[in-house]
């Protein structure tokens, strides 16, 4: 798996198709709302939006990550680091900010490569 996070526009998924020679035919986009989520693809973008929307549906939302870790193995995950700035003040926002925290560390504590994006510079963190 690799993991590339970073804040909103940070150039993560364009990083992600010139590096790997993708097209947005090799992505599968997590729309808002979309609580089912599709592996068939290679790369997942959005991967918060997935979370946000568990945590609207009141799914155990960390169950349902450890549930799809064994299929994300040959993937790579786009996710958007919601950590920085102010507190929310809406409870469930708030809620999807800390389930982003816990899956973002358990995919980075999987991954074989984490990258993270800062005003479209790769870093490798791992």
């Amino acid at each position: 798996m690799i993991l590339v996070f970073g804040g909103a526009y940070q150039g993560k998924l364009d990083y992600v198709l010139e590096r790997f020679a993708f097209t947005r035919d090799d992505v599968h986009f997590c729309e808002d709302g979309m609580v089912a989520l599709e592996t068939d693809k290679r790369v997942i973008y959005g991967f918060e939006n997935w979370l946000l929307a568990l945590v609207r549906a009141e799914f155990d939302v960390q169950s349902c990550v450890d549930t799809l870790l064994p299929s994300l193995a040959d993937k790579i995950i786009v996710t958007t680091d919601v950590s920085a700035g102010i507190v929310p003040l809406d409870t469930a926002i708030r809620a999807w900010r800390e389930e982003v925290g816990r899956a973002t560390t358990k995919l980075a504590q999987r991954s074989d490569e984490v990258i993270r994006m800062f005003v479209g510079i790769p870093t490798k963190l791992k």
